[in-house]
């Protein structure tokens, strides 16, 4: 697990795009502690930069950018969790290998099989590849987007790395993007292909781009996707192969040389995997888990079920509001790009830091997948809505319900309409008088982007899937869970995301996946007799902290408001009497600290 960066550009001195990418390296310091480098191949005014987080192989054998054949040159992010087996194969194509990562194999990989390689990765990873003889530079993403990679082109090159404000070091691409508040407002995250720079995008998830030095051409191409189908509906067959396909995830997303753990916070998901994470290495398992002293928020009960069950080195921490209130200016100052969310991320990750791991596993994904969100009851009823009258929804957009006053995203079409009225957290109007503007506008903006498919032919549970994972999980939960992780030096791995499970869930009868009388009633049945009735026989919790109390009560929340303009200056005493959530002023926050930069 690292941190890339990189430049290709004709119109500047080799010497001087090493001190870029060096500026951009020391920008990932924090995701990549234990090592850095820079290579620039001869005569090609190419640049790339590393820092390293070493869980494969420790020794300084895992040094990037690493080098094969004398041909390719590499700058990697990720963790391969099928490269023994990739390994074996490659040597039996008479290939021979010089250290014990991961990262040496992927170069083995794309030499013998070209970017076709990339489809075989069952894991996470953000790379880049140089390739000396073609004079090409190519970048790939993993196919659910676990890591980031954002890239601009330019006149005379391109440019790229694992965070946004990596680009700080490069002047010709530090102009803002003017609508990104627009985005932040109405998701509570900036949604791909959006980013707070006007000029630097993300790399689609499951794409390679190739980038020719010589022509300055650039193509793109997916190499993997995932589709909805009905191919399994068997129900003893359906839960015993979910069951076989966890379980392997699991153990692939152990394999590490430095200490790793789980995140357990008491729901079904992290519960499902700290079980069989335990039986597959016994006491050695290590468990991180908060609570709180406001009981309405405190998992500890359930945690310690699933504790006393598996008997882990379990490491627990009380977080109290001053510890919160400490912390959160500097939380906020570690984010890459504004989010309403993240926070309780950097937390259990700043724990793990100081237990000594370089690794967890999370339960991100299992909601998306076997339907644990309310979208999934929800998806049939807003899709009605939908074709209502524009009239009938517009009507509601000054109502101090926020259920009522986002029926008017609804004009919006397809998906986007549909995710906004139920995850959206500001709406057009509101937006517009925060930002003092027309709502014609910001309506224009949120039309202009993302574009999504047409998802109306899937069934409408896996209309809701599709939404969540590609849209909530995709741009906040992966984003939050990467940034907030390597924040602290942290590589935050999900299991349900294993490229075999994904592909097998998402080929189930939508009947069989969704039925049942509790959410995600499949994933239940597949480890009946393994988790306690009480994990899942409770009102859904989430990941969340007393927040609402503790921002009051925060001196530097306080001390930002206090000098705001009039719009700003309503809404946080509509936080403070309970009228707004604590995850708009979050969003309001953000918004006053760009001013002030």
């Amino acid at each position: 697990m690292c941190r890339i960066a990189g430049i290709i550009n004709k119109n500047f001195p080799v010497n001087q795009l090493e001190q870029m990418v060096l500026s951009m390296c020391n920008c990932l310091t924090h995701g990549g502690p234990d090592d850095g480098g820079i290579y620039s191949p001869p005569d090609a005014n190419v640049v790339l930069g590393n820092r390293r987080l070493a869980l494969q192989d420790l020794s300084s054998a895992g040094h990037q950018p690493m080098h094969f054949q004398e041909r390719y040159s590499i700058t990697f992010n990720g963790e391969i969790y099928n490269f023994p087996e990739l390994k074996a194969e490659l040597k039996n194509l008479g290939y021979s290998f010089t250290n014990h990562t991961d990262t040496e194999v992927v170069l083995a990989a794309y030499a013998e099989w070209n970017t076709r390689a990339f489809e075989r990765f069952n894991g996470m990873f953000a790379l880049a590849i140089w390739d000396n003889e073609q004079q090409e530079l190519v970048l790939a993403r993993d196919s659910s987007g676990m890591k980031p990679l954002y890239y601009s082109t330019h006149a005379g090159g391109i440019c790229f790395a694992s965070e946004i404000r990596a680009f700080k070091p490069i002047p010709f691409l530090n102009e803002e993007n003017p609508d990104w508040p627009v985005f932040l407002l109405a998701y509570g995250h900036i949604p791909e292909p959006v980013t707070t720079l006007k000029n630097v995008k993300p790399l689609h998830k499951g794409c390679f781009l190739k980038y020719n030095s010589n022509t300055g051409k650039t193509s793109f191409q997916a190499f993997s996707f995932y589709s909805y189908s009905s191919q399994y509906g068997n129900r003893i067959e359906i839960t015993q192969n979910v069951k076989n396909l966890v379980e392997k995830s699991v153990k692939r997303h152990l394999i590490a040389d430095a200490p790793i753990g789980v995140f357990l916070s008491g729901g079904l998901d992290s519960s499902v995997i700290t079980k069989v994470a335990a039986n597959a290495t016994g006491k050695n398992l290590n468990t991180l888990s908060l609570y709180f002293k406001e009981a309405d928020f405190s998992e500890k009960k359930y945690q310690d079920l699933i504790l006393k069950d598996t008997n882990c080195n379990s490491f627990q921490h009380l977080l109290t509001e001053e510890e919160f209130i400490e912390k959160l200016p500097s939380i906020i100052a570690q984010m890459d790009m504004p989010s309403c969310d993240g926070i309780n991320t950097w937390f259990i990750s700043d724990m793990a830091r100081r237990q000594g791991l370089k690794a967890v596993l999370s339960g991100v994904g299992g909601d998306e997948l076997f339907g644990g969100y309310p979208s999934f009851e929800r998806m049939k009823f807003a899709s009605a809505l939908q074709n209502l009258p524009g009239l009938i929804t517009n009507a509601t957009k000054h109502s101090s319900r926020k259920e009522l006053s986002r029926l008017s995203y609804l004009n919006l079409d397809g998906i986007k309409g549909i995710y906004l009225f139920l995850r959206g957290l500001f709406n057009i109007s509101e937006i517009a008088k925060q930002l003092q503007s027309s709502e014609k506008e910001i309506k224009n903006i949120l039309e202009s982007m993302p574009v999504f498919q047409d998802i109306s032919n899937l069934s409408y549970g896996n209309q809701a899937s599709w939404m969540e994972f590609n849209l909530y999980m995709q741009n906040q939960l992966l984003r939050d869970s990467d940034v907030m992780g390597m924040a602290n030096s942290i590589e935050i791995r999900v299991p349900f995301l294993d490229k075999e499970l994904i592909s097998y869930v998402t080929a189930i009868n939508h009947n069989e996946k969704y039925s049942g009388s509790f959410k995600k009633q499949l994933l239940i049945d597949s480890f009946e007799n393994q988790i306690p009735r009480e994990i899942y026989d409770r009102p859904k919790m989430g990941f969340s902290f007393p927040f609402a109390k503790w921002l009051k009560n925060s001196s530097f929340v306080n001390n930002e408001f206090q000098k705001a303009g009039k719009i700003t200056a309503l809404n946080f005493e509509k936080f403070k009497s309970g009228n707004l959530h604590w995850s708009q002023l979050i969003l309001l926050l953000h918004l006053k600290l760009r001013d002030k930069a």
